[in-house]
C-alpha cells in the first residue's frame, strides 16, 4: 500500500493570516487521521510562515508516535536541533533556496555530500529515518545512497505540470525508472510536490513507492469538499480501500 501522509503547512498559513488558533492545527490533524491518512508532514521555514517550532513540538507531544510523523526542511542547525529533539518517525531533506515560495531544487549530491553524510548519520543515530529530496537522476540516486540515506523522495513537480500524453507519460517514465534505481540499491522510495486526484492515481506504476506527501491540493479540495473526504479522496487515488 502506498501510504497518505498529509502536509497542514497551509492550516497553519491560514491560522498565522488572522492570529489566534483558528484553525485549530491539532485538530486538523486529528481529522487527517480519523479519515485514514497514514501519516502527517510538515515543513517548518526559517521565517516561520506557517508551521513554527512550537507547531512541531505540540505534533509531536500529540501523535505519541501513534501515526508517521514526517519533518521536512533544509539541515540548518536549529532545525536539525527540532528533530532530533522531537523524534519523528522520518526527516526529509530538502534545500532550500532563498525567497522561494514552495521547494523546488534537489540535492546535488556530488555538491552536497559531504555536508549532508555527518547529518544523516546523526539523525539516524537518533533512530530517525532520513529522505532526500531527489531527482531522477540514477547517478545522483546512486550517491545518495552512499552517503547512507535510507529513502529517496521523488520530486513530482515535472511530472505533475506535465500537459500532453507524451510528456506525462515521459516524466512518469522516468519516475519508474528512478524508483527501480533506488529501490535496486536496497532504498526506499517516497515521492511529492503538487501531486492531485487527477495526477496521483498513475503514480501506482511507480515500482516500490512507499509514501506520497500531499499539501497544498489536499487542502484546496477540502476548501470544496471538507478535510475528512479530501483525505479518503486522495487515499482512494492511490488506491487505498476505505
Amino acid at each position: 500500500m502506498i501510504a497518505l501522509s498529509v502536509n497542514v503547512n497551509k492550516v497553519a498559513t491560514l491560522r498565522n493570516s488572522r492570529g489566534g488558533d483558528i484553525p485549530n492545527l491539532i485538530k486538523a490533524v486529528d481529522t487527517c487521521i480519523a479519515a485514514g491518512a497514514q501519516g502527517i508532514t510538515v515543513h517548518p521555514r526559517e521565517d516561520q510562515r506557517h508551521i513554527t517550532p512550537a507547531d512541531v513540538r505540540d505534533i509531536a507531544a500529540h501523535l505519541h508516535q501513534k501515526i508517521e510523523y514526517n519533518i521536512e526542511g533544509d539541515p540548518r542547525p536549529e532545525l536539525i536541533d527540532m528533530v532530533l529533539c522531537t523524534r519523528p518517525t522520518q526527516c526529509t531533506l530538502v534545500p532550500v533556496v532563498t525567497g522561494e515560495i514552495t521547494s523546488h531544487t534537489v540535492w546535488d549530491i556530488r555538491k552536497d555530500g559531504d555536508m549532508l553524510k555527518p547529518i544523516i548519520a546523526s539523525l539516524q543515530d537518533a533512530g530517525i529515518r532520513v529522505s532526500l529530496f531527489s531527482g531522477t537522476n540514477c547517478e545522483q540516486i546512486a550517491m545518495t545512497r552512499d552517503i547512507g540515506a535510507d529513502r529517496i523522495e521523488l520530486y513530482t513537480a515535472p511530472y505533475a505540470m506535465a500537459k500532453t500524453e507524451a510528456e506525462i507519460e515521459r516524466e512518469l517514465g522516468l519516475l519508474i525508472t528512478a524508483a527501480e534505481k533506488a529501490t535496486s540499491l536496497g532504498m526506499g522510495v517516497n515521492a511529492g510536490h503538487d501531486l492531485n486526484l487527477e495526477n496521483l492515481p498513475r503514480m501506482q506504476k511507480v515500482p516500490g513507492l512507499l509514501e506520497v506527501s500531499i499539501g497544498h491540493h489536499l487542502m484546496a479540495d477540502a476548501l470544496y469538499i471538507g478535510m475528512a473526504a479530501a483525505v479518503k479522496a486522495y487515499r482512494v487515488a492511490l488506491g487505498q480501500k476505505i
